[in-house]
This record gives C-alpha cells, sequence and structure tokens, in this order.
C-alpha cells in the first residue's frame, strides 16, 4: 500500500504536467492551423461599375459582352455602353432553379446550377449559345458531392466547386468543410478532388465558395458567399487540402466572378445589394 501511494504521489502531478503541456502544444498547433497567410503580393483595384438588374449571382464575360446572371435569368450586357442587348428568362417551377457562377468558352456560356436550398442536392453545368442567348446544352451529375457553384476549364480540364453549408442547403452530416474542387477531363469525368483547408472554411461563415476561376499566372483565386475577398489558392504537392497561400482586399461582397483576359488579371464580379456589375484588375504590387 505504501508503494502504491507514493507512486501515485509522485506519478499524478507528473501525468498532469504531461498533459498539460501535450494540451498546450495541441493548442499551439491548432492556432497554427488557423492563422491566415502572409499578406499578398496580388491586389485588386477597382476599374469602374455599371448596373444590371439581373446581379444576383453571379457574371461572364468575353471580349464584348457581359452575362449577368441572377437564379433563372441572364442579361446580354455590351461592355462599351452598358445596353442590355438580350435576356434569358426560365420559366417559374421549371428544371433550372439556381444558377451561380458562368464562364464563356468557344461561344458558348457555361453555368454551373444546383437545386440550392433543396436537399438532397443535385447539380449541373447548362449551357447557352452566348451569341443568341438560345439554352443549348447540358450535362446533369445528379446527386453528387454538394452543390454546383462554380465552374472553369484549364489546360484540357474542367475544374468545379461542389458545395456544402451549414444553413440553408446543409445536407445532413455534412457542413462547409465538405465543399470540394474537383478535376475533371474533358468529358467531365472524375480525375482527382482536393478540400479548402479548416482556417479559410471558417472564414465562409456557414457559407462556402460561390465564385472561382484562373487568372494571372495561372493562379486560382476564390471568393467566398459576402465577403469582399478574393482569396488565392495553390494546389498540393501531396494529400487533399488544398492550399490558402494570399488574400487580396476588394470592393465586391464575395459571390461568383470571371476573368476576361486572366494573363492581364482583368476580373468582373457583382455587388449584388446594388445589382451591380464590378470591373477592376488583379495586378501584382511592385
Amino acid at each position: 500500500m505504501l508503494r502504491s501511494s507514493a507512486l501515485t504521489r509522485w506519478s499524478l502531478p507528473l501525468l498532469l504536467v504531461g498533459a498539460t503541456a501535450w494540451c498546450g502544444q495541441a493548442l499551439a498547433e491548432g492556432r497554427e492551423q488557423v492563422q491566415e497567410p502572409p499578406a499578398t503580393s496580388w491586389k485588386f483595384e477597382e476599374i469602374h461599375r455599371s448596373p444590371a438588374a439581373e446581379a444576383r449571382q453571379g457574371v461572364a464575360v468575353d471580349a464584348a459582352h457581359c452575362y449577368v446572371i441572377d437564379n433563372r435569368e441572364i442579361g446580354k450586357y455590351r461592355l462599351d455602353n452598358g445596353e442590355r442587348v438580350a435576356l434569358w428568362e426560365g420559366p417559374k417551377g421549371g428544371p433550372l432553379t439556381h444558377l451561380n457562377a458562368g464562364i464563356v468558352r468557344e461561344g458558348k456560356l457555361y453555368c454551373a446550377h444546383s437545386n440550392y436550398p433543396s436537399e438532397p442536392t443535385v447539380s449541373s453545368v447548362e449551357i447557352w449559345d452566348s451569341a443568341t442567348l438560345k439554352h443549348v446544352g447540358s450535362h446533369s451529375f445528379g446527386h453528387f458531392v454538394g452543390s454546383l457553384t462554380w465552374v472553369d476549364f484549364k489546360d484540357g480540364f474542367w475544374y468545379a466547386c461542389f458545395a456544402q453549408y451549414a444553413k440553408a442547403g446543409a445536407e445532413p452530416g455534412k457542413d462547409p468543410s465538405f465543399t470540394e474542387v474537383i478535376k475533371f477531363d474533358d468529358q467531365w469525368r472524375r480525375l482527382e478532388g482536393w478540400v479548402f483547408p479548416a482556417a479559410l472554411v471558417a472564414k465562409f461563415r456557414g457559407n462556402s465558395s460561390s465564385g472561382g476561376g484562373f487568372g494571372p499566372e495561372g493562379q486560382l483565386f476564390i471568393t467566398g458567399h459576402d465577403a469582399r475577398e478574393l482569396y488565392q489558392i495553390a494546389f498540393p504537392e501531396a494529400g487533399s487540402e488544398l492550399i490558402w497561400t494570399g488574400t487580396l482586399p476588394t470592393t465586391f461582397p464575395g459571390q461568383a466572378f470571371a476573368w476576361q483576359h486572366p494573363g492581364q488579371g482583368l476580373l468582373f464580379a457583382i455587388d449584388r445589394g446594388k445589382r451591380q456589375v464590378v470591373a477592376g484588375r488583379v495586378v501584382k504590387q511592385p
């Protein structure tokens, strides 16, 4: 009994000290995990704004026009004078209910679409002729890994973000940490997938990534739902977690955006509260 009591008297404090040290280390590691990246060498500069009634979800752009996207409407506007020259409207109760980001590629407008905020989620890519705004095609993912919010095409591959939420549209047992960026071949066959780091997911505040695309120097930039920020993202050499490498303050509150000339950093976004299209440039700071 004396032997056991002595052991208890000496070992318990040592165990507590060890546990305290371990907890302190874990907390320190946790703080390191949520620490934001250092200041980026890129910055966003606004150029101009123009009104657009459909500016609620996102915008796509080509050489002469921007395509302003609402849940089931797309307005085509001239870039030189802001005149709306065409309007596509989906019927109430029709198959298209929540359009999001879009890109223009080879004369076609590709838009991310989902049934958000309904669940279980279903998603598709919807396609229009950019000249006429006639709906010409669709690729359905059916039940997949989340609500499709944005797509982009780079070096022969599609990249698409499938969002999960903690608020409206949340699927049972999932939250924004389940948001996934997936790489497909040109026939929409899945090749790879990645998730966002926990610190960046925390910035989404229960929402997810609403916009994304490859900009200057081939860098991937994304937006959240409402923060006036662009997040610079790198792909990992190993593992499944994307790398958050920088944050650019912006003048537009999240949502989907599009690059006009990615190499030149020309970017179009929306300010949904003001129903405006925002044009700007992402440039490297000297």
